[in-house]
């Protein structure tokens, strides 16, 4: 056969990693590596958000170094011990100074031991409000903890007042709609490659195209092909394969609708 008669082969779809701790020690040995094998993967952007106040430099000096990376800065609730009320101080004045593409990670997680939730959402309460005053979106993280987040959300926010994303979703249907009715949508990653995240499934199939981004969270949970290793953001492809089958939808069509969502979400631009 004529080579030149073969179809060619489709153009790989563009991918935002919506989610990725690229920043973290995890990839310190091979971090030029694993940011090229992302963009072989097709992951051309990543969204970088950071936990603590004293990791916020080390992150923007990762971010500056790999195009395509992006910056939000934020105090994860599962840090508490870390943070200070100057860090909240600290995080209004950089936002002011140098615009993130989001605030976050930042929220509440009632999944800890003992966790000290009203703690927990006097710092998250006070980064909507940044978030809020700044225009930006927020990247929320939710364990075991969606209707207090919807509660803080409606309280700084109503329903215009505020837009975002909560990661790693585990909640229901109808919470993820509530979410979706102020502004936020919701994104999914490795764990949905479970056969047991039967729930997860169900969300995927009922959301509308337009609802989900895609993430990978690396280094953390990691999908079935990956169990027990380091994950990273060239498994995003997998993550894209598995919300497709579910969907009953080509790879190329729910590429195209999450990297759409994520790039107005976070006002990211066109892959260079």
């Amino acid at each position: 056969m004529n080579p030149s008669a073969l179809p060619a082969a489709a153009p790989q779809p563009e991918l935002v990693d919506s989610h990725s701790h690229f920043d973290v020690s995890e990839f310190d040995a091979d971090r030029d590596a694993a940011y090229a094998r992302a963009r072989a993967a097709g992951v051309v952007q990543q969204v970088v958000p950071g936990v603590i106040a004293r990791s916020w430099d080390a992150l923007d000096a990762v971010v500056a170094r790999y195009p395509g990376l992006y910056a939000a800065w934020g105090l994860h609730p599962c840090y508490l011990a870390e943070h200070r009320p100057a860090h909240l101080a600290e995080l209004r004045a950089r936002v002011a100074a140098r615009r993130p593409v989001a605030i976050g990670e930042c929220g509440l997680d009632a999944f800890l031991p003992q966790p000290d939730l009203p703690a927990q959402e006097t710092y998250f309460l006070e980064q909507l409000r940044i978030a809020r005053d700044a225009g930006l979106p927020v990247i929320v993280h939710a364990r075991r903890a969606v209707d207090a987040v919807l509660k803080c959300i409606r309280r700084i926010g109503g329903r215009e007042g505020l837009s975002g994303v909560v990661h790693s979703f585990a909640g229901s249907i109808e919470q993820a709609e509530r979410l979706r009715e102020h502004g936020f949508l919701v994104s999914l990653g490795g764990p949905l490659s479970y056969e047991r995240a039967q729930r997860l499934h169900r969300l995927v199939r009922a959301l509308p195209a337009d609802g989900l981004l895609l993430e990978t969270d690396a280094p953390d949970q990691p999908g079935v092909q990956h169990r027990g290793e380091r994950n990273e953001p060239a498994y995003l492809p997998e993550v894209l394969a598995t919300v497709a089958a579910l969907r009953g939808e080509s790879p190329a069509a729910v590429a195209a609708a999450s990297t759409a969502a994520a790039r107005r979400l976070f006002g990211l631009p066109a892959a260079a």
